[in-house]
């Protein structure tokens, strides 16, 4: 497997079909579509410089992250963007007359009113917002293809990455019971190898060992499920959570020995403290990504110079109150971390179980984690979706749930979204959380209706502004 670099080419991005309606340094006031006077959309200036020609990037129509996701025909798109008259409804989604806001404050009023677009360059985008697509081509992912498009500055084409979080994996207990070990990813397994990089918690040892630290809680999958999760793309696995310690020490050590044999890499235990607070570093595209993990839960023992665990930070709701040690060792390691590395997406596991509101802690810890560095912050543990903070502009998104667990006594433990991202170099330019319900063969498969909207707005209610929902 290794990493896979698809980052996408956008020199050869197709000729201007639309231009910028406004330019980036000047607001401009709200646009009803269907203005008796619109603004046309206007070919570039031509340059005298060939490559100034050329210079293009795709032109985004960008709207309400709680949105159904939209796919317009190509004339519905210049029809927008040209300022003919469309209501919500001719495009398949509830609300009135669709209004196309453009300027430097484009982004932040299509935030603030979901009966809005944002006419912008995809440069100018971050992850409060959603795309919609031209005839299946996205904007962000495949901008190349892109039909609609505006001037960009001189300069080389950013390098796409796409990169893929799931929630917790368990693959022991009642899930390892089938016999085919690992074969409750195959569902997903064309999404979740489709990423430059996907990442997961692993929430059961390669190992059974060893006693059971946690009776019939403790989970030992089979290590023949490491091939099922390389033949589902999985580069990155956190081992920082409450199980990796299920069966003891030895235990422990096989699934680190087994997990260095394989193709992919783990990060947030060891077998020293400075082994499991040592940063795992992925690239694509020429892109590096350093990520940090720590366990705030308990019960896998806490590496020590000279004993095995995981990385720790005491914090609420089972280990604290917050040690500052801990954090301080923490935000020390992103610090560092960030300055050989373009990118750094931390992964905590942390918070109470069966809700989706973090505690009190989470936000604080996140927040220190933002600032020290991380440019994203995606836990797990509470076995539901929680919602999303947002500190700084960056955001923290405390929980995606279960992701495969034989937690089916409740529908809540049985859903999740996988955190669906797409960076541009170094920076995020879009988030989509992709709804997904386990079934009874512990197996996730893509949810729709009302059960996918039922599971975002957990998250939602939970959230902080622009995600908290509402519509």
């Amino acid at each position: 497997m290794g990493v896979r670099r698809r980052g996408l080419a956008m020199a050869a991005l197709l000729s201007v079909l639309v231009g910028c309606a406004a330019s980036d340094g000047d607001a401009a006031p709200p646009r009803p579509s269907g203005n008796s006077s619109p603004t046309q959309p206007t070919q570039p200036t031509p340059d005298a410089s060939p490559s100034a020609a050329q210079a293009t990037e795709p032109l985004t129509i960008a709207f309400d992250i709680h949105r159904p996701a939209l796919d317009l025909t190509a004339e519905q798109a210049q029809q927008i963007a040209g300022g003919a008259a469309v209501t919500w409804a001719e495009l398949g989604q509830r609300g009135g007359r669709l209004v196309v806001r453009e300027g430097a404050d484009a982004v932040r009023a299509a935030e603030r009113d979901p009966g809005s677009v944002a006419l912008v360059a995809a440069s100018a985008l971050g992850p409060t917002l959603q795309t919609a697509t031209i005839d299946g081509v996205d904007p962000l992912r495949d901008a190349s293809r892109y039909p609609l498009t505006t001037g960009a500055a001189a300069g080389s084409p950013p390098s796409v990455t796409t990169v893929t979080i799931a929630g917790d994996i368990m693959l022991g207990r009642r899930v390892g019971a089938s016999g085919q070990p690992g074969a409750e990813l195959r569902p997903l397994q064309r999404r979740l190898a489709g990423a430059d990089l996907t990442v997961g918690n692993l929430e059961s040892t390669l190992s059974d060992n060893g006693d059971r630290q946690q009776g019939g809680d403790s989970f030992a999958a089979d290590p023949s499920v490491l091939r099922a999760l390389d033949d589902a793309g999985f580069d990155l696995l956190s081992l920082a959570n409450n199980h990796t310690g299920d069966y003891g020490q030895r235990a422990f050590r096989e699934t680190l020995q087994r997990l260095d044999e394989s193709p992919i890499k783990r990060v947030g235990a060891g077998r020293t403290a400075q082994e499991a607070w040592r940063p795992a570093v992925l690239e694509s595209g020429g892109v590096r990504f350093g990520f940090v993990a720590f366990n705030a839960i308990g019960e896998t023992p806490a590496a020590t110079a000279t004993r095995p665990g995981a990385a720790q930070v005491r914090m609420q709701p089972r280990t604290g109150p917050l040690d500052r040690r801990d954090l301080r060792r923490l935000t020390a390691t992103i610090r560092e971390l960030k300055q050989r590395v373009d990118v750094v997406i931390t992964l905590p596991h942390w918070g109470d179980q069966y809700t989706n509101v973090p505690v009190r802690d989470q936000r604080r810890v996140g927040a220190a984690m933002v600032d020290a560095g991380a440019d994203l912050v995606v836990g797990g543990h509470p076995h539901w979706v929680q919602g999303i903070q947002v500190h700084n502009g960056t955001p923290i998104v405390h929980s995606l749930g279960n992701f495969v667990f034989d937690m089916d006594f409740s529908r809540a433990t049985e859903e999740g979204v996988l955190a669906e991202l797409v960076f541009w170099d170094e920076e995020l330019k879009g988030i989509r959380f992709t709804p997904y319900v386990i079934g009874r063969d512990f197996a996730p498969r893509l949810a729709a209706g009302s059960r996918a909207r039922r599971t975002l707005q957990r998250m939602w209610s939970a959230s902080d502004a622009p995600y908290a929902r509402r519509l």
